[in-house]
């Protein structure tokens, strides 16, 4: 493993194998029984002791990330605590996994509903949000009563391996937790949806990962979750506040430096204010302070890997090449890491790259609409539909155009829209289920419906 902002070593890993992947399939088997019949309020009180105990290693769990992912501290720092709702969130849903009883529509019997946990539960998480994502799946399971083997991203491991250490002094017991780091994904994940004990799939990373996965759950039936890739459309209509704008477009670019999947990756600008805010944004894009992560005082850090910023430079210098106008940054710089300045783009062409993929990077490219319709076709003429952001003083035309967009989740006069309480997910090729909120708990418990007569 290797620092991401100076690309030297920092901590070698044990790689899984398949073997590794059986053992924990197993472990989590054994463990199940007992789980699922703890008293929800044990699993409760466990999960808050979890919350309890981020909360009091914040910055020593921000540092193992800043070390691992590149992130700046403030933004490691933002996601342990983001993280750690997960697990406060889910010690509240976990006793409020409720059924119904009601008398069928012809009298002859009662229908009773009951949820019960769906059982063993593959995890797998990317690397840009080790600790948050981790949560936002094994808070759920735990609290549901089914166990996991949970597969980090190859690149982020080392806080993978700490939330275990985290959720055991909490009090999880042996076997209803189980890491595997490894650099063998595919291997190990086929293994372990191939075998029978394994109910349950709960992937994040991209959407052409995530079609493979859903191939192999579909030849043993497994339950998915997939929450796969984003084109985020980003609309400002000429009657928004663009200084709330300006800030929401800094929080939804360039969170983790743009390295998320509800990161805007398409700016659609209403005509008369395009230049404005082209002219604002890049402003606060040079402001941003660059450097490592382990300086508190830099704002942005490196991207991940030396793949991820070729990628990141390609899709501008693409972009350039198209005709379209480079305002700021778009120069990788020299030094060591993998660093890649905040970029605007303007006058982008239609059907740049930079348009129809996802960036997943600090470049902000600006396209102009002419009216409420032809934003809207713009921003829906994508294969993606995980999240949008939509600014307008006008809040009907903003309900209005909300509604229109295809995609899970909207963020409306907001830059944000991540939220332990809120049901995360998305439309189209972005996913298939919801993390979070109550809707979360739901998707690792299968329903039972008895037709009874008293």
């Amino acid at each position: 493993m290797a620092d991401p902002a100076t690309a030297l070593v920092i901590a070698t890993v044990a790689n899984g194998t398949v073997e590794d992947a059986q053992d924990a399939v197993a472990a989590a088997a054994a463990a199940l029984p007992m789980w699922a019949a703890t008293a929800p309020r044990v699993r409760s009180e466990i999960l808050r002791r979890a919350f309890e105990l981020m909360i009091q290693h914040g910055d020593d769990l921000a540092a193992l990330i800043v070390a691992e992912n590149g992130k700046s501290f403030a933004d490691a720092r933002s996601e342990v605590t983001y993280a750690a709702e997960f697990f406060r969130w889910y010690a509240e849903e976990a006793v409020r996994a409720l059924g119904s009883v009601q008398v069928a529509p012809s009298g002859a019997n009662s229908i009773l509903v009951q949820h019960q946990p769906v059982g063993v539960c593959v995890l797998v998480t990317p690397w840009n949000f080790p600790a948050a994502m981790a949560t936002r799946k094994i808070g759920p399971a735990l609290a549901a009563g089914c166990t996991v083997v949970l597969k980090p991203a190859s690149e982020t491991p080392l806080t993978a391996l700490v939330m275990a250490q985290i959720l055991t002094e909490a009090g999880v017991p042996d076997g209803v937790v189980n890491v595997l780091p490894s650099k063998r994904s595919g291997a190990v994940v086929r293994t372990m949806l191939a075998d029978d004990r394994v109910r349950k799939l709960s992937f994040t990373g991209s959407t052409d990962v995530g079609r493979v996965l859903l191939a192999e759950a579909a030849k043993s039936v497994v339950n998915c979750s997939m929450e796969l890739g984003g084109n985020a459309p980003f609309i400002v209509f000429a009657d928004a506040d663009l200084d709330d704008a300006v800030s929401g477009a800094m929080v939804a670019k360039m969170r983790n430096g743009g390295e998320a999947c509800t990161a805007a990756n398409r700016f659609y600008v209403e005509e008369p204010v395009a230049d404005e805010f082209g002219r604002r944004l890049a402003e606060a894009m040079v402001a941003l302070r660059v450097g490592p992560g382990a300086d508190h005082a830099n704002q942005m850090g490196p991207l991940v890997n030396e793949s991820s910023r070729d990628k990141v430079a390609s899709l501008v210098s693409d972009s350039v090449a198209a005709g379209a106008t480079l305002v700021t940054g778009g120069v990788v710089p020299t030094g060591p890491g993998w660093f890649y300045p905040p970029t605007v783009l303007t006058n982008v062409p239609e059907g740049a790259p930079v348009l129809r993929e996802e960036i997943f990077g600090p470049v902000a490219p600006i396209v102009t609409f002419r009216d409420e319709e032809a934003a809207i076709a713009q921003a829906n003429d994508t294969e993606y539909g995980l999240v949008a952001y939509v600014y307008t003083r006008d809040l009907a035309r903003g309900i209005r155009v909300a509604a229109a967009l295809e995609v899970g989740m909207v963020g409306l006069n907001r830059g944000v829209v991540s939220d332990p309480a809120a049901p995360f997910g998305g439309q189209k090729q972005s996913g298939v289920g919801r993390e979070g909120g109550h809707e979360g708990l739901l998707d690792y418990m299968e329903t039972k419906y008895i037709s009874l007569q008293w």
